[in-house]
This record gives structure tokens, C-alpha cells and sequence, in this order.
């Protein structure tokens, strides 16, 4: 985080009651995290978001409703005049907890993952984004434009989204990796919701350690998320990105994707 910004998160701070923060928290190249405590000393995270308006408050609407369902999620924290937002400064509740580590672990992840995914059948989809299957026939949509990318490297990406289970469509939590999810006493807790969506579930489950699906269909999922993590990175962190598509097969041409 560079200390300008972290300036202007500190500024967004005064819409809350005495906030101060205390560290920069580790996070993604899309978002900035720091951890805070109020004036009662009660330890919080801040984000700050860099999606549209729509965008983040279908990500709070979201959080509020999966909280109503028994999922574990960090609180919004208001403002003072009552905003859960303010400039794209989001305050939550801190989820204790460690990561996931034993097999146990991340069994019990994704069959929370599944819950979540079978009670949010339906669900809108969130403002300016798209799934793997809308992106079959549109270019851009919450962090892939596909214009940006090769022909072939898009192609490909297409390619590896097709292959997946035509299955009802709900919310994904989108990065569903070990530093997002916490093993809280009541249960599995998932923060950072920043990519979630609705899509296909099994790019999520894809994401996991272990053999949480039938070995074809994880196969073609795993394919789908190595390409969605190209199409999504592909400006930020291109090496990456072309790390990730190299791992489709077949891959797309070294020397097309330059």
C-alpha cells in the first residue's frame, strides 16, 4: 500500500467514531486492508473497494442476506450517519479463527461452498459483472475484458468455459483460497467477498485442495478456473496470467500470447 493511500483510507476514517489504524493487512492487487480498532479497542478490518457503487453494495446486500442463512461472514461495521460504505471504505467485523490446514479442514469447506451454492440458486447477478457462460458471448465483465487478451489466448479461455456442467448458476465466492476462509468455533467463515459472483459452483470446488468432484468434471473445472484467472489478471499480472493459461490443454502458442 502506498503511504498516499493509506492517507485517504485514514481521511474516509473520520465516518466513523475514532477509528485508528494499526497495520496493512496482506490482500489481493485490487484491494487495500488495513486493521483498525475503535475507541473501545475492539479489533476491526477496513477495505477499501474499488468496485462501481452497484457493485459493492450487491456485495453488502449480499453478506447481510447469507448472514440471515447461517453463514459465517464478518459484520459491516456502519458509519456514523449510518452508510456501510463511504468512498469505497468498507469497516467489518475482525473473524477470528485460523485458516484451513487438515483434509478435515477442507472438507468442511466445501461442503459449506455447496451450501452456498445450493441456497443462492437464482440470485441476481451482481452489477457489470458476468459468468464464465455470459462471457462465451460478451467480452467484458467485472475483471476480464477479453479484448485486452490475444485472440487465441481468449479463445482458449472460451474454450475451457464451455466445457463446464450446464448446472443451475448461483452466487460463488469467487477466491475461496486458505487466507479467505477462517475455522471459526461455530463453523467455516469466508471473508472477502470481493470477487464473488454468479457462476458456475464448480469453480469454486475447483479451487480447493482434494478431490472434491468427479475426476472428468474436476478436470474441466480446474481448466475453467486456470482461464479465469488469465482473463482476470491479464493486465494486472501478466505473468501470472500466462502462468495460468500455459496450464490449459492444450495451451495456446507461446509466441501469440507476446
Amino acid at each position: 500500500m502506498q503511504p498516499t493511500t493509506l492517507c485517504r483510507v485514514r481521511d474516509e476514517f473520520q465516518a466513523w467514531d475514532g477509528l485508528r489504524v494499526v497495520r496493512r493487512l496482506s490482500g489481493g492487487s485490487r484491494n487495500e486492508v488495513v486493521e483498525v480498532v475503535d475507541t473501545r479497542g475492539r479489533r476491526l478490518a477496513a477495505r477499501t473497494s474499488k468496485r462501481a457503487g452497484a457493485a459493492l453494495e450487491w456485495e453488502l446486500d449480499l453478506l447481510e442476506q447469507l448472514a440471515l442463512l447461517g453463514f459465517i461472514v464478518a459484520p459491516v461495521v456502519p458509519a456514523m450517519d449510518g452508510r456501510r460504505q463511504v468512498g469505497g471504505v468498507v469497516v467489518q467485523e475482525w473473524m477470528e479463527g485460523e485458516p484451513p490446514t487438515t483434509d478435515e479442514d477442507w472438507v468442511a469447506v466445501a461442503d459449506e461452498l455447496r451450501r452456498l451454492h445450493s441456497a443462492t440458486v437464482g440470485w441476481p447477478q451482481r452489477p457489470s459483472f458476468r459468468s464464465s457462460r455470459e462471457l462465451l458471448s460478451h467480452t467484458r465483465g467485472g475483471d476480464v475484458d477479453l479484448s485486452v487478451m490475444p485472440q487465441n489466448a481468449a479463445r482458449a479461455c472460451r474454450a475451457a468455459w464451455r466445457e463446464l456442467d450446464d448446472v443451475p448458476f448461483s452466487v460463488v465466492h469467487g477466491d475461496p483460497g486458505a487466507a479467505n476462509i477462517r475455522m471459526t468455533a461455530s463453523g467455516v467463515g469466508f471473508l472477502d467477498w470481493d470477487e464473488s459472483r454468479v457462476d458456475h459452483g464448480d469453480l469454486d470446488l475447483a479451487a480447493l485442495p482434494g478431490e472434491v468432484l468427479p475426476t472428468e468434471r474436476l478436470a474441466r473445472a480446474r481448466a475453467a478456473v486456470h482461464a479465469w484467472e488469465a482473463a482476470t489478471c491479464w493486465r494486472a499480472e501478466p505473468d501470472y496470467a500466462r502462468s495460468r493459461l500455459a496450464l490449459l490443454d492444450p495451451p495456446p502458442r507461446v509466441a501469440d500470447l507476446l
